[in-house]
Order: C-alpha cells, then structure tokens, then sequence
C-alpha cells in the first residue's frame, strides 16, 4: 500500500462501475515513518529450502533479498519496489506509482536516493515499471515459478512499510487463485487482481510493491492489498494479497519492450456495467450501461439496459461479482449469461473477448 500524506485507509470495494474485465487500483494507507537502520552484516548462509518450519531463521533469505527491495518516493506519498535487472529497471504497483513520472529510489542502507522515471503502468493488473537512472549497485531479484506456490508454504513479506526501509513480516499461503477488488482512490480507479495469493504475513501501508518471497529467496509474489471489514473499515489481521510473480514479469516485460500491454491475457465482455438497485436500496443485479460496437456482448445480442443476473453459474448481483467472475475467466472462453430485459428473462451464449491493453 501506498502511503500517503492523508493518512488514508484501505476499503476493499463492495460495489463498482467500470468497464468490465479492468480498470485501476488504489490502496489505502497511514502517515510517514522514520526509516530503519540496515540490518547488522551475519555470517553468510545459504537460503533455507522451500517449506522450512516456521522455527528455522531466515536471515539468509532475508540477506539475499533485501538489497533487491527499494523504497520508491513521490511527491504524494511512498512504497516499495523489487529490481527486475540490471539497466535499473524496476517492478511495483500502479497505484504506488499513482500519476508520478518522476521518483525517487532508496535501497535499504544507503541515505542517498537516486532519480527514476516511469516505464509504463497498466492499472488492470495493478503493476507499473519504473526505472533508476543510475542502476550501479542495483540487484536484480530472483523470480521464482508462481504457479507452484500453494496454502501452507512458508512466506515473508519484504518492503517499507509506515516507510520504515527494509521491513519483514512472516506467515504463510493462505490460499491462491483469488479474484479480489481494491478500492478506487485520487488518480487510480477501481480493478479486479485475478489469481492472487491470500498470504497471513502482514501487508502494511508501504508494503506495495515490494517483494513477497518463499524461503528459498525467490520473489512470488508483489504484495499490493491488506483486506479490511466492510463494516468497519478497520484492517483484517492476517489477509492480505500478492500478485503472482508470473503475471508481473509478464506484464513488466511487455512494459519495458513496449512501454505499453500488448496482451492482457484477461477476458471481456466488451460491455460498460454499474450495479443496478431495487426499491429497498439493496444490489438487484449488474446493469449494462452501454455495449462495445462489435465486441462479445454485442455479438451475443446484449443490449444497454440489460440486466445481467448469472455469469454461467456465478450469480451477479453488483457489478463487482461480474468483474471477479471474469478475472478467473480466460479470452476465448465461451459462457452463457442469463439476462434479464424487462418483463423476459433471457439466456445468451458470449465467448469472451480479450481485454484491451494499456
């Protein structure tokens, strides 16, 4: 999470408008805090292996990781970022990011921060690439394979938060696969994360962006939101949420050829939708405000002023069901909705379509 000079909280969405299948991020977050001194140099070790009891030590991980992790500066707020190689080029979150061009990196033990600029956001996924203009000293993370990581393995999480450099919380993989919403905030709209890892390590306001590690020392995941109470508001302890280290290379990659996402690889219904209210005030389903010239719902006969009730055998009564229902759908995948039209209710066949790039 970001933080910013507002001393904003984290809300997770229970309702959105946007166009389905993407949109932007944003996170919540507390005031600035000093930062912490590098850890004093250990007799070196090797990384302990993938699954390690929570008992063992993992200050060699911590060690290899750490000058990997930077602290990214704005004239808004801060947070974290992991290094991807060695021309300086850096992974975070968009809504760390935000609308800057322009940053400032700091590596854990060093006072002096170097400029950076921005490669390219793409608020869907919530990533953004940044690069350091001096990259000496710089060192690249170890990705490893996100797709093998599971409930139960040990993972620490390793960023600034509250701005205190070089941070590290200790849990495990809750779960994977999750569809989770963050919250709109100033400069970054709302989005749907597909396949991201449920972690019990803290995620903190300042953690954004940085680096969620197995005990082996490979990054799996860039930790971006903490859950909290839609009735409170307040932080949930232990749930918070990683992007999976494969979509974030990915998408970094494209961004730094590019500048841009050329392949999302998220679908689409091609439609713009809100949710739709009944009488009491309470969600009555996902209403189509309008329908792409050409795309999927178009083709499939879905018209503005429909209601959408199920998404196959997802019911979708607010438009953030639709839009998590999607972020677990593939492009080309072929799904039947049931609409409702008036006084008819209808069943229609749509094969997704890709969302746009940035």
């Amino acid at each position: 999470m970001r933080v910013t000079q507002r001393g904003r909280r984290a809300l997770i969405a229970t309702a959105m408008a946007a166009v389905v299948g993407g949109g932007g991020v944003a996170v919540g977050a507390a005031a600035f805090g000093p930062a912490a001194a590098e850890p004093s140099p250990a007799p070196a070790a090797a990384p302990a292996p993938a699954g390690t009891p929570a008992s063992a030590s993992y200050a060699a991980v911590i060690r290899e990781v750490l000058p990997s992790v930077v602290l990214i500066r704005t004239a808004s707020g801060l947070g974290s970022g992991v290094v991807l190689d060695t021309k300086g080029n850096i992974v975070t979150n968009a809504h760390v990011a935000g609308d800057a061009t322009s940053f400032e990196v700091q590596v854990a033990g060093q006072a002096a921060p170097r400029p950076a600029r921005l490669v390219g956001s793409y608020p869907p996924d919530d990533l953004a690439v940044i690069r350091a203009g001096d990259p000496s000293g710089l060192r690249p993370a170890r990705f490893g394979d996100s797709s093998r990581a599971q409930a139960g393995d040990v993972v620490l999480a390793i960023g600034n938060p509250l701005g205190l450099s070089g941070s590290v919380t200790e849990g495990i993989i809750s779960a994977t696969g999750r569809a989770v919403t963050e919250p709109a905030a100033p400069g970054s709209p709302a989005a749907t994360l597909p396949d991201a890892i449920q972690t019990s390590a803290p995620i903190n306001p300042g953690n954004s962006g940085g680096a969620l590690v197995n005990t082996s020392g490979e990054v799996i995941g860039i930790p971006t939101l903490a859950a909290a109470s839609p009735l409170s508001g307040a932080q949930a302890q232990g749930i918070g949420f990683a992007i999976p280290s494969n979509l974030a290379r990915d998408i970094a990659r494209q961004l730094i050829t590019s500048g841009e996402v050329t392949n999302s690889h998220r679908a689409a219904i091609g439609a713009q939708v809100a949710t739709v209210t009944g009488a009491d005030g309470a969600p009555a389903g996902t209403g189509v405000v309008a329908v792409t010239p050409g795309g999927p719902a178009g083709q499939a006969g879905i018209r503005a002023g429909d209601v959408i009730r199920s998404f196959g055998a997802t019911p979708t009564p607010e438009s953030e069901s639709l839009t998590q229902a999607l972020a677990s759908a593939r492009p080309g995948q072929s799904v039947t909705l049931t609409i409702a039209r008036g006084d008819q209710t209808l069943t229609t066949e749509v094969r997704l379509g890709e969302l746009p790039g940035s």
